[in-house]
């Protein structure tokens, strides 16, 4: 019997069990790991650990929300997984692990940027690659430099803040 594109006879949804299993976890290492905080006595009721706590109990909701949805079946039907672009993305983010600290942060960023791209169809390298470059360069600039947040740092990012560097200070100068 069907209603609404969910099957209520179906057995437990077993990916689901274990997305709950999951939550449960995260929820019960928050929940300990806020525990073992040392916290200086203050007068205020909310304190450092107030949303921690938050944040485990409402893990706990969606874990158990979750279980009872699974043994009811409630979940709709999925489709079948679609391995090319899933492994396109895993390549991506595998080559930017691998790039980040040889290659530094934009030119890592930008292979991830085409593989993640290729994975949704666009296999157009030539595009792809100089524009996840050219993003990630830009972020790398207001995170490292506008936010002096540590980055990675490549020999392009090298080159292009000295090149900056060597421009602004001809046109100080001038």
């Amino acid at each position: 019997m069907t209603d609404g594109g969910t099957n209520a006879t179906r057995r437990p949804d077993g990916a689901a069990l274990v997305i709950a299993v999951v939550l449960a976890i995260l929820a019960a290492v928050i929940f300990w790991q806020t525990s073992q905080m040392r916290v200086v006595a203050v007068y205020a009721r909310v304190g450092p650990t107030t949303f921690p706590y938050i944040v485990a109990t409402g893990l706990a909701v969606l874990a158990v929300a979750t279980v009872v949805s699974a043994l009811r079946g409630s979940f709709p039907a999925r489709d079948k997984d679609n391995y090319g672009p899933m492994f396109w993305i895993l390549g991506g983010l595998l080559a930017q692990m691998l790039l980040l600290f040889p290659a530094g942060f934009s030119i890592a960023t930008g292979v991830l940027f085409a593989l993640t791209a290729a994975g949704f169809g666009r296999r157009r390298f030539w595009m792809t690659l100089p524009a996840g470059i050219a993003f990630a360069f830009v972020i790398w600039l207001i995170f490292a430099r506008g936010l002096q947040l540590s980055l990675p740092t490549g020999p392009l990012e090298s080159a292009l803040v000295s090149a900056f560097g060597a421009l602004a200070a001809s046109v100080g100068a001038a």
